[in-house]
C-alpha cells in the first residue's frame, strides 16, 4: 500500500493510507499505549513514550530517543474522539515548546474489501513551518511509521 501526502490547502497537510484491517482494529493500534509502543515512529529509535489519555480533553504524548540520547517527543490534546471513526487532536513537537500547535484530524473509513482508510489532514500555523517539516524529512518518516503500522495490524 502507498502512503501519501498532498497539500491541497494554505496551511494543509493530507496523509492518506489503507490498511488492511478494519477500522476497529485500526483505532485500537492507534490509541492503545501497549500497541503504540510496537509500531511507532522509526525503527532505528527507540519508543520511549506512550501515554494517552483517550478523552475529550485528555493528553496524548509519545516520543523516541536516538542511541545517542537526543530526543524526539510530541504531545497534545484530544478535541474530540469518535471510537473507531475520528480523532480530533492538537499536536506539539516538544523540542519547539513555543510553536503554536498543529490542529489533526484522523478519520478511520472502513473499505469495501474490509479493510481502513485513514486518512490525517492537519492544520499547521503556516505554509512556512509545515514546508519547512516536510523538508526536515517528515514525509520518509510518516511512510516508514505507517508501513510499521500495517506491519503490526498484520500480527494483531
Amino acid at each position: 500500500m502507498v502512503t501519501l501526502l498532498t497539500t491541497p490547502a494554505d496551511r494543509e497537510l493530507v496523509v492518506t493510507r489503507t490498511f488492511d484491517a478494519p477500522p476497529a482494529r485500526v483505532w485500537e493500534a492507534w490509541t492503545g499505549p501497549e500497541h503504540v509502543r510496537e509500531w511507532y515512529g522509526a525503527s532505528a529509535l527507540t519508543t520511549t513514550v506512550v501515554d494517552i489519555d483517550l478523552r475529550v480533553g485528555g493528553a496524548w504524548r509519545w516520543g523516541q530517543t536516538a542511541p545517542d540520547g537526543q530526543e524526539f517527543v510530541f504531545s497534545g490534546t484530544y478535541e474530540d474522539v469518535v471510537p473507531s471513526e475520528r480523532l480530533d487532536y492538537t499536536e506539539t513537537f516538544e523540542q519547539m515548546p513555543d510553536a503554536t500547535p498543529v490542529h489533526v484530524t484522523l478519520t478511520f473509513d472502513a473499505t469495501p474489501d474490509g479493510g481502513t482508510a485513514l486518512t490525517s489532514t492537519s492544520f499547521w500555523p503556516s505554509n512556512e513551518i509545515r514546508d519547512q517539516a516536510l523538508e526536515a524529512g517528515m514525509e520518509a518518516g510518516v511512510r516508514e511509521q505507517y508501513d510499521r503500522l500495517a506491519e503490526y495490524l498484520g500480527s494483531m
